[in-house]
């Protein structure tokens, strides 16, 4: 036990043979359970984790079908809480993430619900971190940020946390994804039970593992998802659970920002298809009402940047 919390660490294994053995050496004493969640790895790693397992502190669990790192994590969460543990850690199989912080995690949900691990504040680790991944983080996590309202959340797209299991039961995991999308649509469902979440800086560690993280599908499917997470909390927040002066600037902005620049630019193509030179009024129209509708859009979103989680009762 850890601050009397019954800790349990669970790591999803798909393809982390080499790995997983130093992975689960390094894992603090004071850890009550580890679960070793066998996605239906193709190679040796569901015989290791037998091999592993002890039936008291060490659990192996098998998918009959590969699910993914969100299927896997709510396997583990689900065992988790069936073996009252206070605490669930997520740790990766492939030895990316350093066990020796997971004390770090725990000792932050003294005042959170959920703790994040945070690679940015380190400059050093920054510059060891591949371009392509510090220019993806960058992206996707502003976007996760707008999805799910944490906007002070630097890393939020790092999977290496640890989650009061009471959260967890206040979750939905239907909408929970179970695959790559995991950690985006934890933070988001976090949203909706006015979870406090706190960040441990903390190093990455890249070495010869081999990502299964297609960038490719990850830029095709994750706007998508996020645009639409988005919308979603914008629709609870402000015009289900609450309609305040952010709900104002929403219903008037947007119509205004949209008009000005349809209108703007149906003007623009009309009057240069017929050599015309746009009346002067028309270019006020567009522009006023365009820049009307940005400047409310701008002060919805300032507002909704500095405004406590609505869903929060505390």
């Amino acid at each position: 036990m850890h601050n009397e919390k019954k800790i349990a660490v669970a790591i999803p294994c798909y393809r982390v043979e080499e790995h997983l053995g130093r992975v689960v050496e390094d894992i603090p004493d004071f850890v009550d359970y580890i679960l070793l969640v066998d996605d239906c790895s193709p190679d040796s790693t569901p015989a290791l984790i037998d091999r592993m397992a002890d039936g008291r502190r060490i659990v192996a669990l098998h998918h009959p079908c590969n699910q993914g790192v969100g299927g896997a994590m709510k396997t583990a969460f689900c065992k988790a809480m069936e073996l009252g543990a206070d605490v669930v850690v997520k740790l990766d199989g492939d030895g990316q993430m350093d066990a020796s912080f997971i004390a770090s995690l725990v000792d932050a949900l003294r005042e959170a619900d959920f703790a994040k691990g945070n690679r940015l504040f380190d400059r050093r680790m920054l510059r060891r971190m591949p371009a392509v991944r510090r220019i993806g983080n960058m992206g996707v996590g502003f976007m996760v940020k707008a999805a799910s309202g944490y906007w002070n959340v630097s890393d939020p797209v790092n999977g290496f946390f640890a989650v009061r299991t009471d959260t967890l039961r206040q979750m939905d995991f239907s909408r929970i994804a179970d695959r790559y999308f995991f950690e985006s649509s934890m933070l988001i469902e976090m949203h909706y039970t006015g979870a406090r979440i706190s960040e441990v800086t903390m190093p990455a560690i890249y070495g010869d593992e081999q990502s299964n993280l297609s960038i490719g599908k990850t830029l095709l499917s994750f706007p998508p998802r996020l645009v639409a997470a988005w919308l979603r909390r914008l629709h609870l927040s402000y015009f289900v659970y609450d309609f305040n002066i952010c709900s104002l600037y929403i219903l008037v902005g947007l119509p205004s920002f949209l008009f000005g620049l349809i209108f703007g630019i149906c003007e623009w193509i009309h009057y240069a298809s017929i050599s015309s030179p746009s009346p002067t009024g028309t270019i006020m129209v567009a522009v006023l009402t365009f820049i009307l509708g940005f400047q409310m859009l701008l002060a919805a979103a300032q507002y909704d940047i500095s405004a406590p989680n609505p869903f929060d009762k505390r």
